[in-house]
């Protein structure tokens, strides 16, 4: 993998006698849209906060681009876009102000650069309207605006869906997709699951402050070894197959499809061994499933 963005070594962080996070090890690469994703109370922004500095680990090491955080945070933070939890706006300022403000506290941003990123994030005709008159959704906005204001190297990001409508959705999406290919990192929190099956590389799970998944979603995605089959008579060809010793787990899905696995792993040669019992498929290919189902099979139907 390439080299570390974000790199988690041994993280635990307990509050009283609660253990939020539990011997976290987790590695982000450059460039890469990364998922982080687990039940509410699984440990998520804590981690996040830890990754900022903004909290420290009760043990372990955080490092951010190559550099401690708690050691060289104050030089090595300024490389990296925040947006944790609600954005905290100027809310009796304008939006464009509010950039123009946020700008100043990083020494200064270029008018040029407040113009793109109005333009980025579709707030162009409600620059100059204070910002208490917006929506949730526009809010959520302009803290990315914000978090965008110095060109970072890396993202670390929490709900930055919240509140946004579909097509808001979609925009953002498409943004965090850009950053990407732009060779940005990205470190992404959201209960958009299929927003984050579609924009991100890999993602990891965690549940009650444990790594219950790490890797990439297409990975997470596939059930390996199976294949949906389409044939017809379904319940006869279900009962062959569990006649069979490599067959035993075929299932049958509410679509009236089979899940089978292969007696070779190949699904050609599940498709010629149907075929030769007489049970011509009229569909065959690898078993999918959504993140939705993936998450709540590891976090045990949690949401």
């Amino acid at each position: 993998m390439q080299e570390s963005a974000l790199a988690f070594r041994g993280v635990s962080k307990r509050f009283g006698s609660r253990l939020a996070v539990d011997h976290l090890d987790l590695d982000v690469g450059r460039g890469e849209v990364f998922g982080f994703l687990g039940p509410n109370g699984a440990g998520k922004t804590t981690t996040m906060r830890m990754a900022l500095g903004l909290i420290r680990p009760t043990s372990g090491t955080v490092a951010v681009l190559g550099h401690d955080v708690q050691t060289e945070g104050h030089r090595i933070l300024t490389r990296v876009g925040p947006l944790v939890e609600t954005p905290a706006l100027y809310l009796h300022l304008s939006g464009r102000n509010n950039l123009r403000i946020f700008g100043a506290e990083l020494g200064g941003v270029s008018s040029a650069r407040i113009e793109a990123l109005l333009e980025l994030t579709s707030l162009v005709e409600r620059q100059h309207d204070r910002v208490s008159s917006y929506s949730l959704g526009m809010r959520q906005r302009l803290g990315l605006a914000t978090a965008l204001l110095h060109d970072p190297e890396l993202l670390v990001l929490d709900e930055p869906a919240n509140g946004l409508d579909p097509a808001g959705i979609r925009e953002v999406r498409s943004l965090l997709r850009q950053l990407g290919d732009q060779g940005k990192t990205v470190f992404l929190s959201s209960h958009v699951l299929g927003e984050v099956e579609r924009v991100c590389d890999r993602v990891a799970i965690l549940r009650q402050g444990q790594l219950v998944y790490s890797g990439p979603v297409d990975q997470l995605l596939g059930e390996s070894g199976y294949f949906q089959v389409t044939v017809d008579p379904v319940e006869t060809a279900l009962a062959w197959l569990h006649e069979q010793s490599w067959g035993k787990s075929a299932r049958l899905e509410q679509d009236g499809t089979i899940v089978s696995p292969s007696p070779s792993g190949r699904g050609r040669d599940l498709n010629s061994t149907l075929s030769g019992a007489g049970f011509i498929p009229d569909a065959i290919g690898p078993r999918q499933r959504d993140l939705e189902a993936a998450f709540l099979e590891l976090t045990e139907g949690e949401l």
